[in-house]
């Protein structure tokens, strides 16, 4: 049975290929320094965009680039609420309109709780014990 095994390199194994006549590209290292005292090299390609922060592989904080260069500060949009969406959709006078007639649907008892509509003891008068 051992003659029937297959020999081969496994996972993770040797590469039987050399590196002679390989041109590698252009390559650059990018160095970060961390708030925290830790120095992080990145080695990028040549014409790679390199961004102003990388994060540390140590820690986690973002690393700025050690030639000072700042990030640019993102432009952020100021969160929409619900009412910011509404209005988008709405005019103030069909607002009302609607405000209008859901009020009054709640008054016909047509909507709302249930403990709202019950029915009431008629007759005003005061209840005995």
């Amino acid at each position: 049975m051992s003659n029937r095994v297959l020999r081969g390199s496994g996972l993770g194994g040797v590469s039987f290929e050399d590196d002679r006549g390989v041109e590698f590209a252009p390559r650059q290292t990018i160095t970060y320094d961390c708030p925290r005292g830790h120095v992080v090299e990145v080695t990028m390609a040549h014409d790679a965009e390199v961004p102003a922060v990388w994060e540390c592989p140590h820690c986690g904080n973002e690393a700025a680039r050690s030639t000072g260069e700042k990030p640019e500060p993102k432009q952020e949009k100021p969160a929409r609420t619900h009412w910011d969406m509404l209005r988008e959709r709405r005019s103030i006078s069909e607002l009302e309109e609607l405000l209008a007639e859901r009020v009054q649907l709640l008054r016909n008892g047509e909507i709302g709780p249930a403990h709202l509509h019950r029915n009431r003891p008629t007759g005003g008068g005061k209840r005995t014990a």
